[in-house]
């Protein structure tokens, strides 16, 4: 017979099993048969899963994409990057038809509030596209949504501090749509 191997450990012939019962080894020879695994019947010895480490791998992979896709989903949300939960596609639709709609992300209808998700930098807090995309959404909460104090926020590209507000509308009392800060108190 040679030798055989069993589960990773080579027994010479004298110490092999024979039918699934080991004999008892030397001093400093391979394990006493309790400590060993016994042979299959006809000596063959298979590779099998242990504990089930291997079962389902696939299964795991495509719950570890799947817990991936959410995570970049919901990095995408919080960065307003792309549509989410809470796009107001009637606004979305609304905005694809003007002119300004190339700088637009996203539009979202939170609390009542009317934001803009743009890809324009911080630093264009008051500019001009900013302005107009401000003016478009006051239009479209009063003119489609019927909306007589309408709220809107134009918000900058990700960054640093989160998406800045560009240029705004706080309802009736705000004159235009160039950034204003509410007074304390109010």
């Amino acid at each position: 017979m040679g030798a055989l191997a069993i589960g990773g450990v080579w027994f010479p012939d004298e110490a092999a099993p024979r039918n699934g019962v080991a004999r008892a080894a030397a001093p400093g020879g391979p394990a006493p048969a309790a400590a060993r695994p016994a042979a299959p019947a006809g000596g063959t010895v298979v590779a099998a899963e242990v504990d089930g480490e291997n079962a389902g791998s696939g299964k795991k992979d495509a719950q570890e994409r799947a817990r991936a896709e959410k995570k970049r989903q919901r990095a995408m949300e919080a960065e307003a990057s792309g549509p989410s939960k809470h796009t107001d596609k009637d606004a979305v639709a609304y905005f694809e038809g003007r002119k300004v709609s190339k700088r637009v992300k996203d539009v979202r209808m939170v609390g009542g509030y009317l934001r803009i998700y743009t890809d324009l930098p911080e630093s264009a807090d008051n500019s001009k596209q900013a302005v107009k995309l401000c003016e478009a959404g006051v239009d479209y909460l009063v003119g489609e949504l019927g909306t007589p104090s309408p709220v809107v926020f134009v918000q900058a590209e990700f960054g640093e501090n989160g998406n800045p507000v560009l240029a705004n509308m706080l309802g009736p009392d705000d004159p235009d749509c160039r950034l204003t800060y509410p007074r304390p108190g109010k």
